[in-house]
């Protein structure tokens, strides 16, 4: 089974075995993983914006509506993507989570912002 490494948000570094065929969204939402996701992982916003480190060759291109939304987002690179719509494969990749998706995360739990101090 391959691995998918989110880096980057207040948790640092975490490596979780997934299911190919899943993608980035649903795999950080089953495993507590800080990545935005606004409209709910359709494909209408931009909160789910990361940064594919490693393994970016093992993931189908980007759709069409996929790089429209990106359009939306803040800080794009070449190797930015939306989280719902990556499909891991059967290969191991590092994914680094947008400033833009977890301050999105942060503003659907508010609950678990840190406290100023």
């Amino acid at each position: 089974m391959p691995k998918v490494t989110y880096r980057g948000g207040p948790d640092g570094e975490r490596t979780i075995e997934a299911e190919s065929g899943r993608n980035l969204l649903e795999i950080a939402e089953e495993n507590d993983v800080k990545m935005g996701s606004a409209c709910g992982g359709v494909c209408a916003c931009s909160s789910c914006h990361c940064y594919v480190v490693e393994g970016e060759d093992s993931l189908d291109e980007p759709s069409d509506a996929e790089e429209d939304r990106l359009d939306m987002a803040f800080e794009v690179h070449p190797n930015s993507r939306l989280g719902c719509q990556v499909k891991l494969g059967d290969e191991d990749i590092v994914v680094e989570l947008s400033q833009e998706s977890v301050e999105v995360w942060f503003n659907e739990h508010p609950e678990h912002r840190p406290k100023a101090g």
